[in-house]
């Protein structure tokens, strides 16, 4: 498996589940090619004056497609669910939300779906930060009730201080404060995978001036070692180094 998938990796085999037949799914994993699935959860909110709103979306779909690239043809990526967690931000009107309630609830039909397609290593990828601590306080439950090498893993978590001191220039350069909210990171990503959804003129006329300090290059250099690092990642739970333990249960 490589450990380094090209940035813009273009091939006939199409990682996303949603694109195959059922012929070509089930003569797949009968012939055991599959060995893993990427779930991305995101969201469709407000992000600020400058950007689309299906922006987590966008942002996590990329760097699942690509890490499933980089392992082709043995992971695919099944696009579940857009929505999630955003009640903090239903004060700017478009914004979709989910209960925590009804969230957690598709999230875990969603795994039940891919485990009864037999898959055994599921990466569950967040692209949005309000669906971190409800999942992170569901996950024992997951762990117990699924039995299989089952993660959840927000995709900047793979960077660290380190990374935020050299590729960013303004505030959020914490490991702690990645990947802020509409600012110089998710920005750079914007500008260098779907710089459509970026309105350029309104950058000047917001109170927040972070998201000046975005370039495409940064996005690319953001991605590049983000996909790098979930590549390594999930290869190691499809060759059983990385597994997720059930936790112990005290009475």
């Amino acid at each position: 498996m490589s450990k380094h998938p090209p940035m813009n990796a273009s091939s006939s085999f199409d990682v996303r589940l949603g694109k195959w037949t059922r012929r070509e799914f089930r003569q797949a994993m009968q012939a055991d090619q599959l060995k893993g699935c990427i779930l991305p959860l995101a969201a469709v909110e407000q992000h600020l004056e400058h950007m689309a709103m299906e922006h987590d979306w966008r942002s996590v779909n990329v760097v699942a497609r690509q890490v499933a690239e980089g392992l082709s043809p043995h992971v695919l990526v099944a696009q579940g669910i857009m929505a999630g967690i955003s009640e903090h931000h239903m004060r700017h009107p478009g914004t979709l939300t989910l209960s925590p309630g009804t969230f957690l609830s598709v999230v875990n039909d969603l795994i039940d779906s891919l485990v009864r397609a037999g898959f055994k290593n599921i990466l569950v990828l967040n692209g949005h930060g309000g669906n971190v601590i409800p999942c992170q306080q569901t996950w024992d439950q997951f762990l117990r009730r699924y039995q299989i090498n089952l993660h959840f893993l927000s995709y900047w978590d793979v960077l660290g201080q380190e990374d935020a001191l050299e590729l960013l220039e303004g505030g959020h350069r914490l490991p702690e404060d990645l990947p802020g909210h509409a600012q110089e990171f998710e920005t750079s990503m914007a500008m260098k995978w779907f710089p459509e959804n970026v309105r350029a003129a309104a950058m000047h006329d917001q109170q927040d001036r972070s998201p000046l300090l975005g370039t495409s290059e940064k996005g690319e250099a953001l991605t590049r070692r983000i996909v790098t690092r979930l590549t390594d990642y999930l290869a190691e739970m499809i060759q059983g180094t990385k597994e997720q333990t059930i936790p112990p249960f005290h009475p």
